[in-house]
């Protein structure tokens, strides 16, 4: 049987930008769905769903010498056609999972639109290639046309000179002159300078057919006398007939009866395959879209730990405990999102001699900084990006984020995640796309908050600041305005403290009814803070006009310099018993 090199290519674009015409001139077979043959799509005149269908050429020489001992007789081109209309950015995410190279397809004379952005951003995250193709050349006028085409191909090439895709091909073509009313008969224009391209720009991509088996599923019908067949991409590992293949999303197991590709019947698929999967005794209806996999081999999450990198297109911030739709894997479901990242390099750890304490982590010299459950994280109530006042100030810090989901997501493990915000209006030219990352531990426990966030070492920094009110002897003083009268003092007494004169202390407990308190320094104080405070300590009587004259001090006068005490301790967020820590 020969050996076929399977390469996917996602269309990519804005609504009505060209793209199903360009995938029906290129393809000489199609799948079930292919086209939109959806009736919905067929009604409204645009693409609802991800369609795909293919073409076969010969092996270029290039590829021929990449594969050494992996002999391919023929490269298949896979097209996944995604739909453009601002309200199926799931859908369109989901498609760019699969794809090796995007095809971006703009309008030559509309340029870069809203969707075209937000595909292209699409594509900078799960894509390593892309090509730029100009469509519709056939409505400029014959004299401006070359000239039209040389401005929208300038322009388009100084848009992508931020992104990683600087200096991507970009050709013209008519997919279908004359617009999708036109009759069959226009031959479209510029498809074989568009194969030769796209030859040209294939790679051998990593084919593992090892480790578990894992397809990404997007169209489930029924053929009568046969069974029911889930089509999809194969996304890890390899399949064949007879084996057991879990539905994860259903709790169920069903066995091979049969594979087929574009309707040829193959003995099994590897990963990057597109393929059909027939299964018997299995309702349709039951999954529209989601995975197939080895038995047991995916998990579903109620909540995920991720990496995180803010989209810098996206305008506003983002915020702990926001909620933003959220892709893991091939499902979008609502998840409150909460930032954390390093302690930063000032954190407020400090005792000895009024300086800071060195942090337990210290910040790393370069990012990238493995996520373990042994260090200490910062809370953030946003995420924090590297922007100064006067611009940009260098690269975001490393951040991560805890993702609790609305609704369980089975998905793989490190999947590509996307947050958007896709409740935004769709007709303004705003970025919907927010962040992505990569998903790092999942917690399958409904109960995650009890049995695996308590191990998660978030903190929040907090201080208080009081002032001394008197000294008692030479090691002890007693201070006020740290806490409220109803405070319980014991739940402080052993603290460190640190004076703005520069001594250390702890809280050595209460002293009276209103939220007053004791503290001991162990090394003593220093004469000139004993000659601050002199004027106060001197006042040892408990007259009246004793008791006026030390109820006038606790009033600082505007002019006066009174030695304040300064407490820091951390909390860690998900302890459950809030215990004060110091170093």
């Amino acid at each position: 049987m020969p050996r076929i090199l399977n390469f996917n290519v996602g269309v990519l674009g804005h609504v009505d930008s060209g793209k199903t015409s360009l995938a029906r001139a290129l393809s000489t077979t199609a799948s079930t769905a292919a086209f939109d043959k959806n009736p919905q799509s067929r009604e409204r005149g645009i693409t609802l769903d991800l369609g795909f269908s293919s073409f076969t050429v010969d092996l270029p020489e290039h590829l021929a010498q990449e594969s050494g001992g992996h002999q391919y007789d023929s490269l298949q081109f896979t097209l996944v056609d995604c739909p453009g209309h601002a309200s199926l950015i799931r859908t369109i995410i989901g498609g760019a999972q699969i794809i090796d190279l995007m095809m971006l397809v703009v309008d030559v004379v509309k340029g870069v639109q809203t969707q075209t952005a937000e595909c292209l951003l699409i594509g900078e995250l799960a894509c390593p290639r892309m090509v730029a193709v100009l469509n519709k050349t056939d409505l400029l006028p014959d004299d401006k046309r070359l000239v039209a085409i040389a401005k929208m191909t300038k322009r388009l090439h100084k848009t992508l000179e931020s992104t990683r895709f600087k200096g991507c091909p970009v050709i013209a073509v008519a997919a279908k002159p004359g617009g999708p009313e036109a009759p069959d008969a226009a031959e479209p224009q510029g498809m074989q300078g568009l194969i030769e391209l796209l030859k040209g720009q294939t790679y051998l991509p990593r084919r593992d057919p090892k480790g578990d088996f894992l397809m990404a599923v997007d169209h489930c019908f029924s053929i009568r006398g046969q069974g029911t067949v889930m089509t999809g991409t194969v996304l890890q590992g390899s399949l064949a007939v007879g084996d057991t293949v879990e539905i994860p999303a259903l709790k169920v197991t069903k066995k091979v009866k049969s594979v087929q590709m574009f309707r040829k019947p193959v003995s099994g698929a590897t990963q990057g395959d597109r393929v059909g999967v027939c299964v018997t005794q299995f309702d349709p209806k039951l999954l529209e879209r989601g995975a197939v996999c080895s038995p047991g081999s995916l998990r579903t999450l109620h909540a995920a730990l991720i990496s995180v990198r803010k989209i810098g297109y996206f305008r506003g911030t983002l915020s702990t405990r926001a909620k933003f739709h959220v892709t893991v894997g091939h499902e979008t479901v609502m998840a409150r999102v909460s930032f954390f990242g390093l302690p930063p390099a000032d954190d407020p750890e400090f005792l000895s001699d009024a300086k800071p304490l060195a942090s337990s982590n210290p910040p790393p010299s370069s990012l990238d900084t493995p996520f373990s459950f042994e260090r200490d994280y910062f809370y953030q109530d946003d995420y924090v990006t590297g922007q100064g006042e006067a611009g940009p100030a260098g690269p975001d810090p490393e951040q991560w984020a805890l993702l609790e989901f609305e609704r369980p997501v089975t998905c793989p493990s490190l999947c590509l995640v996307i947050g958007s915000k896709l409740d935004r209006d769709i007709h303004t030219n705003l970025c919907r796309l927010a962040f992505h990352g990569c998903l790092l531990e999942g917690f399958e426990d409904k109960g995650y908050v009890e049995t695996a966030l308590t191990c998660l070492r978030i903190f929040k920094t907090k201080h208080k600041e009081g002032q001394v009110e008197r000294l008692t002897d030479e090691y002890t003083a007693i201070g006020r305005n740290l806490f409220k009268k109803e405070t319980d003092l014991q739940l402080f007494v052993g603290l460190k403290v640190m004076l703005s004169t520069g001594e250390a202390g702890v809280i050595d407990g209460g002293f009276g009814q209103s939220g007053k308190f004791k503290i001991r320094i162990p090394e003593g104080f220093r004469p000139e803070t004993k000659q601050l405070l002199s004027s106060v300590s001197k006042k040892k009587g408990n007259g009246a006009a004793a008791k006026a004259e030390r109820a006038k001090e606790d009033k600082p006068k505007a002019d006066s310099q009174p030695v304040t005490i300064h407490l820091h301790f951390k909390r860690y967020v998900f302890d459950p018993y809030k215990k004060m820590v110091q170093s």
